[in-house]
């Protein structure tokens, strides 16, 4: 009878070892490509980008990885929520602890903002120096699959994305969610943190601060389009979101 192949667990550890060693990242990364909604990314000391895997790539608008290779979050989302993602890194590196299951709303590269889990771990070298972050965020929920806890909730969450623009009132997204209201306020304060008016408010500003950075429309202009009652309601909760007003924040972050 012939020999049996050593199953992966019968391979001494020096073994094991070097096939990992000789498995190169770039493969590793790949196979997360065949994920679906799979965000991974390895970063510097600095938070510069030293490996992603393509769906990220795509996501920020980049045709393949070298794209994002040696950048950081400042070239691909507006300033104010960039400086929190690199200051979450900061933290992270310097508590060498991971950070688990994070939310974030992150604007892709059609300036749609959805809320992503985010975990970070810090990486330290044989010298025990920490060297960087690797990390991966998925989605939290969207029209489709959405992960079971969110699935009450993902109606409501893609009539914000497509009616950002409309005087969206809590009702309508009771309605699209099948929830009453009080249901639907129960299930945004466990999943999300906020209401859902909150909720509504952080993907319009959000919407807002790419407007501002890379268009020339009128403050007013914006404030209607993205669904806000007028301009001094706008810049209102505006403030309220960044510490500036619109126009300020045009005037320190245009492209």
């Amino acid at each position: 009878m012939p020999r049996r192949a050593p199953a992966p667990k019968d391979l001494p550890p020096y073994e094991r070892t070097a096939v990992l060693a000789a498995m190169p990242a770039t493969l590793a990364f790949g196979l997360f490509d065949h994920l679906p909604d799979t965000y991974l990314f390895v970063k510097d000391r600095h938070s510069r980008f030293v490996q992603v895997n393509l769906a990220l790539a795509r996501l920020e608008g980049c045709r393949d990885v070298d794209e994002m290779y040696g950048k950081s979050d400042f070239d691909f989302h507006p300033p104010t929520m960039a400086a929190q993602y690199i200051a979450e890194d900061a933290r992270v590196m310097a508590k060498r602890e991971p950070l688990i299951d994070q939310l974030w709303l992150v604007a892709g590269a059609d300036g749609m903002p959805l809320w992503y889990r985010s975990t970070k771990v810090p990486l330290i070298s044989r010298d025990d120096e920490v060297i960087g972050i690797g990390g991966v965020m998925r989605p939290v929920a969207q029209a489709g699959t959405p992960p079971a806890d969110y699935a009450r909730i993902a109606k409501a969450l893609d009539l914000v994305q497509r009616g950002h623009g409309e005087r969206l009132a809590i009702g309508d997204l009771a309605r699209a969610a099948g929830l009453s209201i009080s249901q639907l306020q129960r299930e945004f304060m466990r999943l999300l943190g906020m209401n859902p008016t909150e909720y509504i408010a952080k993907v319009r500003v959000l919407l807002a601060r790419r407007a501002l950075e890379r268009s020339d429309a009128a403050v007013g202009t914006i404030a209607l389009d993205l669904g806000f009652y007028d301009q001094s309601h706008f810049t209102r909760v505006f403030r309220q979101q960044t510490g500036l007003t619109p126009l300020a924040y045009r005037q320190r972050f245009r492209s």
